[in-house]
């Protein structure tokens, strides 16, 4: 994959995921509010390497790219976002984005997930990007909505998380 650009929008720097934001990735992934829904949680710094060598294994293999989402004033993270499960031969990824609580309904995510798919489709060439939302995330269902992507379908009780079984509602937007 060719070398990951910044991308800027008016409020939002995305640029490549360091080692040093192992802290704020920790951060975001221990919190239980941004955990709830999403796919891993961890209790520890050390654990939290799992998910920093994973977003360099996706760059490397070509499978995926993240990015650090950083307030453009400052340079202060936020959260994170990009794709996995990207496929050149189907010219499809699955996007995901998760954001720090206290930058929670302040339109960041209104903001960097436009962007991150306007990546995909220009430089990626993309022509489907879909997300995958358990059922019970109204928030991440609404932002999706109102981004145009489009609910295909859902996938019921397709995953196991705590021991029960979810369901998924896939959302898609095309180029």
């Amino acid at each position: 994959m060719e070398k990951k650009p910044e991308i800027r929008t008016p409020r939002l720097l995305l640029r490549k995921i360091r080692d040093y934001d192992l802290d704020h990735v920790f951060s975001g992934l221990s919190h239980p509010d941004v955990t709830k829904y999403y796919g891993v949680r961890f209790e520890s710094l050390e654990a939290t390497q799992e998910q920093m060598s994973w977003f360099a294994h996706l760059e490397k293999d070509g499978t995926g790219i993240w990015w650090a989402i950083c307030l453009a004033e400052n340079g202060q993270f936020i959260g994170a976002g990009g794709f996995n499960n990207l496929s050149k031969q189907h010219r499809k990824a699955e996007v995901g984005l998760w954001l720090l609580p206290e930058y929670w309904g302040k339109g960041y995510m209104q903001e960097a997930m436009p962007a991150i798919c306007e990546y995909g489709f220009s430089q990626l060439n993309l022509h489907r990007i879909e997300g995958f939302v358990e059922t019970e995330n109204s928030a991440s269902k609404r932002a999706l909505d109102n981004l145009g992507f489009t609910l295909e379908g859902t996938m019921k009780d397709c995953e196991i998380k705590d021991g029960k079984f979810i369901s998924l509602d896939v959302y898609a937007i095309f180029h």
